[in-house]
């Protein structure tokens, strides 16, 4: 437990979801959505003539949580107005970051986002503390989100503008989850994030040129190999492995200064537990919270599929309240 926490209730996995897959899966193919959650879409131009879109609650003013999606996630991810309503119900504001190409239009340059990719975060959380004239930012990332933003508060170390940050599900070693998510039942979810990869860059290459040979778009049949052909010369890196070892978080988990929450599940279908981080590469203010169940960003709980609750969305907040 962080020191500057009081106690919390543990995570309970629902009897009715047992195993990783059910958990993952679930919230995906049965959650009910959010139908009074009010949005508030921000079009956040950027350095080098790109763009991010933003959705806001609707509260004005008070401390802001900044929300990072998972790999070709958006809003419409399951657990983003959650989170949100979550967030909203603290009277806090909340504001959910797009990655390049994810809000539903594409972004105007050739390149998108990455694991690795700072500078936008960076530059958000910098303009939103002197516009918005808060105090108190706080961040919570999800999967590949959690691992930009672990990276990133690595990288600025006592010099991060954040009081607080929390990563869920986060692929500190990028490397080993490309060869995880290719065993078993696992290559259902590299299959999904495949097919809306490939009509990305299928539909960015019909508006513009692309230093990537397109026509093998049709013979990447692995995550490894997408990020080998695509995401690498894209981006700048040299190959697949060149970006894994520059991006993953693990490295730079030592070197964070505000007080940081992570949340991993033993039973992660997208990890092997040696991608977890031991005690000694946290920094002092890190604490890594590991449940036994939970699968990849699911964590629900609850006696009844009918009365499902989702975890996250009340373990987020109490961590987050001790800061804002």
């Amino acid at each position: 437990m962080n020191r500057h926490e009081t106690d919390h209730a543990p995570f309970q996995p629902a009897w009715w979801l047992p195993g990783s897959h059910l958990q993952t899966i679930w919230p995906t193919v049965c959650r009910r959505p959010l139908r009074h959650l009010s949005l508030k879409r921000e079009r956040f131009e950027l350095d080098d003539g790109d763009f991010i879109d933003l959705d806001w609650t609707e509260k004005k003013d008070g401390p802001i949580v900044l929300i990072l999606h998972g790999l070709e996630g958006s809003i419409q991810s399951p657990y983003a107005k959650g989170m949100l309503q979550a967030v909203s119900e603290q009277g806090w504001r909340g504001v959910f970051m797009h990655f390049r190409g994810c809000s539903g239009e594409m972004n105007r340059l050739p390149r998108g986002y990455h694991s690795g990719e700072t500078n936008d975060v960076a530059r958000l959380v910098e303009t939103l503390l002197l516009r918005e004239k808060c105090e108190k930012i706080a961040a919570v990332g999800f999967s590949l989100g959690g691992n930009v933003l672990l990276k990133w508060l690595g990288e600025r170390g006592v010099t991060s503008p954040l009081c607080a940050a929390v990563g869920i599900s986060v692929p500190f070693e990028l490397g080993k989850t490309a060869t995880r998510i290719r065993q078993g039942f696992s290559r259902v979810y590299e299959q999904h994030f495949m097919r809306s990869l490939r009509k990305k860059i299928r539909d960015k290459s019909a508006m513009q040129p692309l230093p990537v040979e397109v026509p093998l778009l049709k013979e990447l049949r692995s995550l490894r190999e997408f990020d080998d052909k695509i995401t690498a010369p894209l981006h700048g890196f040299l190959n697949a492995e060149d970006y894994y070892k520059k991006s993953s978080s693990r490295q730079f988990l030592k070197n964070i200064s505000v007080p940081t929450l992570l949340l991993q599940s033993g039973n992660d279908p997208f990890m092997t537990k040696d991608v977890l981080p031991g005690p000694d590469e946290l920094s002092k203010e890190v604490t890594l919270e590991l449940t036994e169940q939970g699968g990849h960003v699911g964590f629900i709980s609850g006696k009844f599929p009918w009365r499902a609750e989702y975890w996250l969305e009340k373990r987020v907040p109490a961590f987050l309240q001790h800061y804002l």
